[in-house]
């Protein structure tokens, strides 16, 4: 048996509850994948992507909804060691990975963004959204995992001041008729981690330009400070995790001062003299 293989192997036996069940739950229940899908997956040449590619291989191989797939990887300025890691990676999991180059990271510096990182990542949606409507896709999966979603509804309370949530699938408001989906919806970093160490695979951590030149410190960063004030509440709550990824689905609308919805806006007291009379 050959080594990537053994890996595959190791996606549907050894992490079956953890990472293959949550893969195909994620894409049931939030209706990711549909007959004659053309879809674009979006390789950053990190653990999370390169999972989610083998999951898709595993899916199309063995499901029954038939829809094509495009294994992509943006280059946004890597060095070379790290673009080797990459090849690297994509042979030894037999993936066949279309690279383009897009040089993000240099417009990133040269615009000397108080936020690069919030910068960076719009610029690489745009191109990634480009390159979909090149191969004529029609949604684009990106690795996107459960902590990403947790962290994100923290952020937004504690530094945003609003709920919200990151979405399974949303629309694209720039390019007509093409999807986001996120298929690693439901899967734990730590078993991403696991599943890594397992299989002896080592992947790009952040190969950001401005990371490795010390321009900024991760250690610092909003998303590792909501990071850390999870595992210290996972401490006092073993269900904490779940309860705030659960709680974004089970917002009580009549007990809270008000909401939004596009432009609309609604405030407790609108309709509350109303109530009275009932």
């Amino acid at each position: 048996m050959e080594r990537y293989q053994e890996i595959e192997r190791s996606i549907i036996k050894r992490f079956r509850k953890e990472i293959w069940c949550k893969f195909t739950k994620a894409i049931r229940d939030y209706k990711l994948i549909e007959n004659k899908d053309k879809i674009m997956v979006c390789m950053s040449g990190g653990k999370d992507s390169f999972l989610m590619a083998k999951c898709f291989q595993e899916i199309k191989r063995h499901g029954k909804i038939e829809f094509e797939v495009y294994f992509v990887v943006m280059n946004p300025g890597y060095n070379e060691e790290n673009l080797k890691q990459i090849k690297k990676n994509a042979k030894i999991l037999n993936i066949p990975i279309e690279i383009f180059n897009s040089n993000i990271f240099l417009s990133v510096e040269v615009m000397n963004a108080k936020s690069p990182c919030y910068m960076c990542a719009r610029m690489r949606r745009g191109h990634l959204y480009n390159k979909a409507q090149e191969l004529g896709c029609n949604k684009i999966a990106l690795g996107h995992h459960f902590d990403d979603v947790i962290e994100t509804n923290l952020l937004s309370m504690l530094y945003g001041a609003e709920i919200k949530t990151m979405m399974p699938k949303l629309y694209s408001e720039n390019f007509a008729g093409l999807e986001l989906i996120r298929p690693m919806y439901l899967i734990k970093e730590n078993d991403i981690k696991l599943w890594s160490k397992y299989n002896e695979l080592t992947f790009l951590n952040c190969a950001c330009k401005m990371t490795l030149e010390s321009q900024i410190d991760e250690d610092k960063s909003k998303r590792k400070e909501i990071k850390n004030l999870i595992n210290d509440l996972r401490k006092v709550n073993p269900y904490i995790e779940y309860n705030i990824f659960k709680s974004m689905e089970n917002i009580n609308l009549t007990q809270i001062l008000g909401y939004k919805k596009n432009q609309d806006k609604y405030y407790f007291l609108d309709d509350y003299d109303n109530k009275k009379e009932v």
